[in-house]
């Protein structure tokens, strides 16, 4: 029986040694000491031979070298983060430049594209419209218990490529994985969900390897009854504080779902206003280079969806902190949309809701270089998603009354952007102040000079934002918390990166500038009330750093002592009389 016993109690033990060889979570592949491999009764599963981490990711970054195309690179980094998290995230970390335009944008939109084609493995929770009334059962379908920042998208405008349906799960799934690499919020508070309601791209309606639901977007009240129960059940489940980020809903949806929800909610809505907060702190970063105060520009944006009213919305805040009213800030801000300057009265296209503030009295101008010609704005902001909008024409103009043009080419990915790095400081002479959504090369001018243009990515302001709101607890976001990281943001642009053309940090230093942010939003959340986590930290910088994930490996070895030798000794000749005592009652 002994022998029995100790057989199944080794059964159990090994079982769950697999378990952990084959968890993405714990795996640490060859990194297993040979004490561990023994101990968790995976001896000779893994190869006689044993890597340290650095060695495991010198060896990822050789094999992704030798991936043919960004789609092929994609894949294979999603393969490690399936087989060993810890890895992926340490691979990351260490060449987030080299990475990022990888796991995120520009590649992501072609993942998204291509999802049904690479699928492997599913990531995430797909919900969809015939699940009303069972999704707070659903949740219970996800392994890990302690959720406290969820990416949800509906996948009808996945960047700036239009309805995907049920491919869009590449973005949150991308975005999370941004949180930890960008910000060390922990993966597994992390849940990325994709609201599956049909889809009406033809396309991938008519692909037999599409793996959403074969049907048209459902757009009647059963979506907003879908949408409810799923705010609904998340709370419940992970309480008021989790975090929900709304990403790639469609104008239309976006604005009043961020409307509805923000005051009842810890939410918000990332292409409204993380686009908002990375655009803004480039603008305040801009202001450095041309002495001039956010007030004493006029912005003309080429595009007036969400990311564009977010943007707008925002530095009408920052020019309100400069002492202006409401009022006269919209005054400086012109859209244009697809059918031309939104002005009071034009008879082509509708102008209402969030557009109404920024119609100005003004003749209808139906081009951007008419735009530019008549208002002469000291920036443009590109966030249209119809590509090169930006021509040499209009690129000149600006560079004719500005000495300092700033111009923002902010759409993804790459292809849909105004124009590009070397396009706007060529046209300019190198004048140009520079940022873009997608990365750009490093440009040389035939003068010799090399500018390094600067990346508006929203992955400098959402991981940040999102630590400082898990870790404080925050019930509700209002705009104020971008606007304080869009000045956390630019405080970290140093003369020297100005000088190469940055507006933002290096991306490389992301993880600090992350920590950094995080930290100034929390001061601010405990400023203004915002923060239910008490008692307030006093050293916040050490706080949010507490919070952090590390990459380094688990030690799966039990914690094994001794003790002194004469605690140990059972002493016979003290349990001689207990003895005796028993051997006379008969026992």
């Amino acid at each position: 029986m002994a022998s029995r016993i100790s057989q199944v109690g080794l059964g159990v033990f090994r079982s769950s040694g697999h378990r952990i060889l084959r968890n993405s979570r714990t795996n640490k592949g060859m990194a297993f000491t040979l004490e561990e491999r023994q101990h968790l009764g995976i001896h000779g599963l893994l190869p006689p031979s044993f890597l340290t981490q650095d060695l495991q990711a010198f060896r990822v970054r050789e094999n992704y070298k030798r991936q043919h195309t960004d789609l092929d690179r994609y894949v294979f980094l999603t393969a490690l983060q399936d087989r060993n998290e810890k890895l992926f995230y340490r691979v990351l970390q260490d060449d987030l430049e080299q990475f990022m335009p990888i796991v995120y944008t520009p590649t992501v939109g072609l993942a998204c594209q291509k999802y049904g084609h690479i699928f492997r493995r599913p990531r995430g929770l797909f919900i969809s419209i015939h699940d009303r009334g069972h999704i707070a059962e659903m949740l219970h379908s996800w392994p890990e218990p302690d959720i406290k920042a969820v990416v949800v998208t509906d996948g009808e405008r996945i960047l700036g490529l239009g309805d995907l349906g049920c491919y869009g799960m590449g973005i949150p799934v991308g975005k999370l994985a941004l949180y930890t690499a960008c910000a060390g919020i922990k993966p597994e508070y992390c849940l990325p969900v994709t609201i599956d309601v049909g889809t009406d791209n033809e396309e991938l309606l008519n692909d037999p390897l599409y793996i959403g639901l074969n049907q048209k977007r459902e757009r009647s009240e059963l979506y907003d009854e879908l949408i409810d129960e799923f705010m609904e059940a998340i709370t419940a489940k992970y309480r008021i504080s989790c975090l929900v980020q709304f990403e790639d809903f469609a104008n239309h949806n976006a604005f009043r779902l961020l409307a509805k929800y923000r005051d009842r909610y810890c939410t918000f809505n990332d292409d409204i206003q993380g686009t908002a907060s990375v655009a803004t702190a480039g603008l305040l970063s801009s202001l450095r280079v041309t002495g001039k105060k956010m007030q004493d520009n006029k912005f003309l944006f080429v595009g007036a969806g969400e990311a564009a009213l977010g943007i707008a919305g925002l530095i009408v805040s920052a020019m309100q902190d400069e002492g202006l009213t409401k009022e006269e800030a919209c005054q400086r801000i012109w859209l244009m949309d697809k059918d031309g300057l939104v002005c009071k009265g034009r008879s082509q296209g509708n102008v209402d809701g969030p557009k109404t503030p920024y119609a100005h009295e003004h003749e209808y101008l139906p081009t951007v270089k008419a735009c530019v010609e008549d208002l002469k704005p000291t920036a443009i902001i590109g966030v249209a998603g119809a590509g090169r909008l930006f021509t040499e024409s209009v690129v000149k103009l600006m560079g004719e009354f500005n000495e300092r043009p700033i111009i923002f080419a902010l759409s993804n990915p790459t292809s849909r952007a105004e124009c590009t790095a070397e396009q706007a400081y060529v046209w300019t002479e190198g004048r140009a102040i520079f940022a873009s959504g997608s990365p750009f090369k490093p440009v040389t001018l035939p003068d010799g000079r090399t500018f390094t243009p600067g990346q508006g990515n929203n992955a400098y302001i959402f991981p940040g934002v999102a630590l400082a709101v898990i870790a404080c607890r925050v019930r509700h976001i209002p705009d104020g918390v971008f606007l304080s990281a869009a000045k956390a943001l630019a405080a970290q642009v140093s003369e020297e990166d100005l000088a190469a053309g940055r507006l933002y940090p290096p991306l490389k230093d992301i993880l600090k500038v992350s920590t950094k942010l995080a930290t100034h939003v929390a001061e601010h959340v405990y400023r203004h009330g915002l923060a239910a986590y008490y008692p307030e930290p006093e050293d916040k910088e050490a706080f949010i750093k507490a919070q952090q994930y590390s990459t380094e490996y688990d030690n799966f070895l039990p914690d094994v002592y001794s003790w002194p030798e004469h605690a140990q000794e059972v002493s016979i000749q003290e349990m001689k009389p207990l003895w005796d005592d028993l051997e006379e009652r008969g026992h």
